[in-house]
């Protein structure tokens, strides 16, 4: 059992699932709420966690899964100081900048699409915004 340590790049708490950069490199990892030995609240972009990669039954996931700091705030995830606690039950999301929004779509489309020009990314990305600020997804 090999211990790394890599950043969140995404985490869907409602969904349970999200994704992790090893420090040393390569794809990211998936990873799933049940191998997180952390609340998953926690989880959050850019937090450092330690985990063990296995072979799942999709690929490469991350297991045994903790924060290497867990008092220190993620490198660029603002702090909740003035959000409202969530309801008993009901989960909280993240709402984002627009400048992260756009930084994180760019990034996914690259991957998804490599193919993409610029000028699509841009159209793209300008009609994900406008969604997200009618939904009050981001702040303004």
């Amino acid at each position: 059992m090999v211990l790394t340590s890599g950043s969140i790049v995404s985490f869907d708490r409602v969904k349970g699932y999200g994704f992790v950069a090893p420090d040393n490199g390569g794809e990211d990892v998936f990873v799933h709420v049940n191998d997180l030995l952390v609340d998953k609240n926690l989880i959050v972009p850019g937090r450092v966690v330690q985990f063990v990669v296995e072979d799942g039954d999709r690929g490469r996931k991350a297991s045994r899964v903790t924060v290497a700091a867990p008092d220190a705030p993620a490198s660029h995830v603002k702090a909740p100081a003035d959000r409202a606690e969530p309801s008993a039950g009901e989960d909280e999301c993240d709402v984002l900048s627009v400048g992260q929004l756009e930084q994180e779509l760019t990034e996914r489309l690259l991957r998804a699409v490599a193919t993409l020009s610029g000028g699509q990314i841009l159209d793209i990305r300008t009609q994900v915004v406008d969604l997200a600020r009618a939904h009050g997804w981001v702040d303004s």
